[in-house]
């Protein structure tokens, strides 16, 4: 097929980029703006609480029952479990990535709905909730008050009743999390000695809402009649006030006395729970967590969110604001700026270096317009595949560059050869080198796309990954072909000009000396380079060594490389978990909070503060947890790019900003753990939110220890201590812990039940009445609010502070009222705060801390080391979240690598008609890919996603380099060339090009390597393998593969000789007189 009608019909070839470029913009504002692609698993989350029940209660009574359902639903991976004293009750099922969220959850329900007659009266009373989950958290904001004026209840309160509803509503959000358990309730604390005085167990309470607190349907009159009129009779419903509970009758004697609620309770509007406390900078607050739903759109949350809160903050009372504590999109848009920033010195810096060599404006434009075409061009498939705008997009667009440009060099230089040779019509060399390079540009592009292509078909969490990266860079190629056949010889037949045989006579401009100064250096460096081809290609020995050392050091590169899947950044959020002593009270916990928060005020890098008292991110619920989220100030209020680093030498800092940034994430949580040091007593971990949304609330590997003997939890703990100290002593981790803890002091209940039958009483009736007292009964609803609120039953606080008060307590029996301790008796135990369970096992969550100079694949395999070592039998552990997925990916690398290499091969194969010479080409790759692990450990970076992606662009790129040295030795070779001249020829025609799309991308790339700002981590390490696996790849191929092409094209015509096609080819004939000249004309001016 010929391409040279586009040359002829250029408004054809214009029309066909300018339509590229409008669909690309078209493209680029449809397409939704994330920081990663969606690779969070699905999850589905199914909770219910038993009030007043203990955690092993739960386990037994509610999470095994809805486990042994739901365990084997379809594409389920794994399932977590947490059962807590507070009665609460949690199963997480999380399912195969790309498995429909909305399915997995109708098959999770349809699993609980054949559980739910075997759970108790009191749960099915509350209901089991299943819904789709994501811990992927977009927003976190808080409600408070700068004065004081309203405390934690109203603005609990105000929260549910008036934001919480209307951000359900954004479309996208899963579900808004609130801690704070204080929603209103109707609380009826009980007075027990009252209650003696009156012959009354909490049970008649209940029974006596449940006759006189309820919604009824009477009818009408009327109906089905010839009456005029119809008449609906209602009854007053449900009670709404404190007053008319108070007002509730109990018993009526036969004298006329009435016994009244408000006789033997205290009626107030409450909270359904007090478990929980919130602060916002130390005052009272109430924070709300907006979840995501899987596959929707972080940014659209996020604009919907604040939106919806600046509308609500219209209508606050006076006093009341809100504030945001985190906000996923900042990072992501201080990172996109960044990025985008490096795009445009990425081109700024290719097109300096472009100019150098082509030494000519209008050149130079040629590949300045393809770019644009090509990078925009690809926003219109990036939309049509259903992707997004993300920093691995952005980083492949990045990358991209260097390739589309090469696309457009390499027809430029074609048509400069031409040019050279003296033709004297751009339009003709424009059309004899598209002739003769066409074949070599569409073999090209599909060997690059051979290279992305397969990726894209990895499953799992890596595989999301490399799917957008692999078609990104697949289509941005396949477009730049596009151009390099259409535009590009287009723009060189109108743009070029044929040289000027006088030229050199008219006078020289400082550009112009700087040309000749420039391309006499490179002549001397041409015959020096064919100098060094020709050695190397007399030496076969030191080219099969080469490959050899190449081969080994990349192997050993890539064993000694730390592995993980994304390095950390600084999002500007930090969290800070505490957990105190077993047992801790509510109320000493707030006094360590508070102490903790004092500190935290001073630190200048701290914006705000979110303290949760009696919750913890890590542990869980307890009086004895807390949490705080502290946001740092803004990026812009703590700059740390290259500039604002630069402007310390003459801000008074001297060079000191270039190796200490005092306001990092990474700053701040020293400054943290240097003032927390101070608090004896406390657990306390300091930590960034995890790169990757959806997974675990910290950063770090989250596994579970997990008992499958069925023992008891002390054995179980102490086999999970002794793992931790050994894995404690191991260099890779910095702190593995556990918050589990067995050493709560509970107190166990023996009921009597001979004594109970004595009495005509059963031990249900002594323990219904222990929960009625302690626990805690649901006893009925009311609304307030357009709600439905819990009218709750407990003994009143007094009563219920210390074991000795169960003396106070009576049941009644056939004998009246007697004491309950008469029927049971406690005993003093111990056991844990909460039981969880890892796919249907006993577990203990561990979090460990990867030390610094380790990466997260060391950390990974020393867990898996000390495990063998010191597990006893029917003991494992299970990696999850996040770590999981790394662990999973860890193994899918090397197969990446093996399937690029092989795509490569068999389209050369195929291309060249010989399993043999596309060797040539596969053997020079080592040297690049080894490279890129020499400058990755170098700069103390590690294998992770960002690498990988270099990685795969470098075999395409390289691949692309040694295939156009073959691809023009092999021509020469089909006219009779011998094959050691048609090598030297080939590789010296490509050196310009080569050494000029190499450079072009080394120096292009090297803001990229030393990147500072916001999403460094990422940049650098992206930047610094791209550069050096290019930079040393390509110094070593342009001797290597024309020594490699002699190797193979030799043993090819041993098996079959090659049939010439012309033996008097004008073109080469001139070609090499050409050299012939230059090579004289040196000599004599030496």
């Amino acid at each position: 097929m010929t391409f040279t009608r586009f040359i002829e019909r250029p408004v054809l070839s214009t029309v066909i980029s300018v339509f590229l470029v409008l669909l690309g913009l078209i493209g680029l504002v449809s397409l939704p703006i994330e920081q990663y692609p969606d690779i969070a698993p699905p999850t589905i989350s199914v909770s219910t609480s038993y009030t007043g029940a203990d955690a092993q209660t739960v386990l037994n009574s509610v999470i095994t029952p809805l486990e042994e359902s739901i365990n084997g639903v379809e594409n389920m991976t794994y399932m977590t479990s947490s059962a807590t004293n507070d009665g609460f009750a949690q199963i997480t099922v999380y399912f195969k990535q790309g498995t429909d969220p909305n399915m997995a959850a109708v098959n999770v329900q349809n699993r609980v709905s054949q559980a739910t007659s075997l759970l108790p009266s009191e749960v099915t009373q509350v209901g089991v909730t299943t819904s789709k989950r994501q811990s992927s958290n977009v927003i976190m904001y808080s409600l408070t008050t700068e004065d004081g004026r309203y405390d934690s209840e109203f603005i609990t309160n105000y929260n549910a009743i008036n934001i919480v509803p209307a951000l359900k509503r954004v479309q996208g959000v899963g579900n808004v999390q609130v801690f704070s358990m204080s929603t209103y309730s109707m609380r009826i604390w009980l007075k027990p000695d009252k209650m003696k005085q009156y012959g009354l167990i909490p049970s008649d309470i209940r029974a006596a809402l449940a006759d006189q607190n309820i919604e009824a349907a009477p009818g009408k009159f009327g109906e089905q009649s010839d009456v005029s009129f119809e008449y609906v009779m209602r009854y007053k419903g449900r009670l709404k006030t404190p007053k008319e509970y108070e007002d509730i009758i109990i018993s009526n004697s036969t004298n006329g006395q009435t016994l009244h609620l408000r006789d033997v309770a205290k009626i107030e509007l409450g909270g359904l729970g007090y478990s929980v406390g919130q602060r916002n900078n130390n005052q009272p607050s109430d924070m709300g967590m907006v979840q995501q739903i899987a596959g929707s759109n972080a940014n659209e949350i996020a604009k919907g969110v604040k939106q919806v809160l600046e509308e609500q903050a219209k209508s606050f009372p006076p006093g009341l604001e809100y504030k945001i504590n985190y906000d996923a999109t900042e990072f992501l848009y201080a990172s996109i700026e960044e990025v985008l920033m490096t795009l445009a010195i990425t081109f700024i810096l290719v097109f300096i270096v472009v100019y150098i060599f082509l030494q000519d404006f209008r050149s130079t434009l040629i590949p300045l317009i393809a770019v644009p075409v090509s990078l925009i061009g690809t926003f219109l498939f990036l939309w049509i595949f259903g992707f997004s705008i993300n920093l691995l997009t952005l980083s492949a667009l990045l990358l991209a560059i260097a390739i589309v440009v090469d696309d457009a060099i390499v027809v430029v230089e074609a048509v400069h050869a031409k040019l050279d040779l003296g033709y004297k019509s751009a339009k003709l060399a424009s059309t004899d080198a598209m002739n003769e390079i066409s074949g070599a540009i569409i073999s090209i592009t599909l060997v690059m796309s051979a290279v992305f292509i397969p990726v894209s078909f990895i499953s799992g969490t890596s595989g999301t990954f490399y799917r957008e990266f692999g078609i990104t860079m697949a289509v941005s190629i396949v477009i730049s072909a596009i151009n390099a056949l259409t535009l590009s010889p287009a723009l060189c037949a109108i743009l070029l000009k044929p040289h000027d045989a006088e030229g050199h006579e008219r006078h020289m401009s400082y550009v112009d000396r700087f040309h000749t100064a420039f391309n006499t250096s490179f002549n001397k460096v041409l015959d020096k380079y064919k100098k060094g081809v020709e050695n190397i290609i007399g030496h076969r020995i030191i080219t099969i060594a080469c490959v050899v050392v190449g081969i080994a050091v990349l192997v050993f590169t890539m064993n000694t490389t730390k592995t993980g899947l994304v390095p950390d950044e600084d999002t500007g959020v930090l969290f800070v978990t505490v957990s105190l002593p077993p047992a801790t009270s509510q109320e000493e916990t707030q006094k360590v909070t508070d102490q903790i928060d004092a500190m935290l005020a001073h630190n200048p890098a701290i914006q705000s503060r979110q303290q949760i008292v009696g919750y913890n991110f890590i542990a869980g619920q307890g009086s004895d947890q807390a949490t705080f989220i502290v946001k740092l100030k803004s990026f812009e209020e703590r700059p740390s790019g290259f500039f604002h680093k630069l402007a310390g030498l003459w801000e008074g800092d001297g060079i000191m900003r270039f190796f200490v940034d005092s306001k990092s994430n990474m700053a701040v949580l020293g400054m943290i753990y240097k003032q927390i040091s101070t608090i004896k007593g406390a657990q306390i971990l300091a930590f960034g939110p995890p790169m990757i949304p959806g997974f675990s609330a910290a950063n770090g590997l989250t596994f579970s220890m997990q008992d499958k003997t069925g023992g008891s939890l002390d054995k179980f703990f102490q086999v999970t201590q002794d793992y931790l100290k050994a894995l404690n002593e191991r260099p890779e981790i910095q702190r593995a812990m556990t918050s589990y803890n067995p050493n709560y002091p509970q107190y166990m209940v023996d009921v009597d039940i001979a004594k109970c039958k004595q009495s005509g009483i059963g031990p249900s009736t002594v323990l219904s009445t222990l929960q009625g007292y302690y626990g805690g009964l649901y006893a009925s609803n009311f609304n307030s609010y357009g709600k439905l609120y819990r009218v709750m039953i407990q003994g009143d606080v007094a009563s219920r502070m210390r074991p000795g008060d169960l003396t106070n307590i009576y049941v009644r029996t056939n004998a009246g009222m007697v004491p309950i301790s008469e029927y049971c008796t406690l005993k003093r135990v111990y056991g844990p705060a909460n039981v969880n369970r890892f796919n249907l096992f006993t577990s203990i969550s561990v979090n460990a801390t990867v030390a610094d100079g380790y990466s997260s694949g060391d950390a990974i395999k020393a867990v898996e080391e000390v495990a063998q070592q010191t597990l006893p039998a029917g003991y494992g552990y299970d990696f999850s979240g996040l770590t999981r997925s790394e662990q999973e990916s860890s193994n899918t690398t090397s197969l990446i690598f093996a399937m690029c290499i092989v795509f490569v091969y068999l389209i050369l194969s195929a291309q060249y008609e010989s399993y043999l010479l596309p060797l040539s080409v596969i053997l020079s790759l080592p040297f690049g890919l080894a490279g890129a692990f020499v400058f990755t450990q170098l700069f103390g970076h590690q294998n992770d996603i960002y690498m990988q992606i270099a990685l795969i662009m470098l075999i395409g790129l390289l691949a692309k380099n040694a295939i156009l040295i073959v691809e023009f030795a092999l021509e020469r070779r089909r006219t009779g060339m011998a094959i050691k001249y048609s090598a030297i020829l080939g590789a010296t025609a490509r050196l310009r090009p080569i050494l000029m799309t190499g450079l072009a991308m080394v120096i292009g790339l090297l803001p990229m390597m030393f990147a500072s700002g916001v999403g460094k981590n990422g940049n650098q390490t992206l930047g610094a393998a791209a550069v050096g696996g290019m930079l040393i790849g390509m110094v070593l191929q342009i001797f290597i593969v024309p020594a490699l092409f002699v190797i193979f094209q030799y043993l090819q015509e041993k098996i079959k000789p090659i049939e010439f096609d012309d033996e008097e080819n004008p073109e080469v004939t001139a070609e090499l007189q050409q050299y012939a000249h230059r090579s004289t004309t040196h000599k004599t001016d030496e």
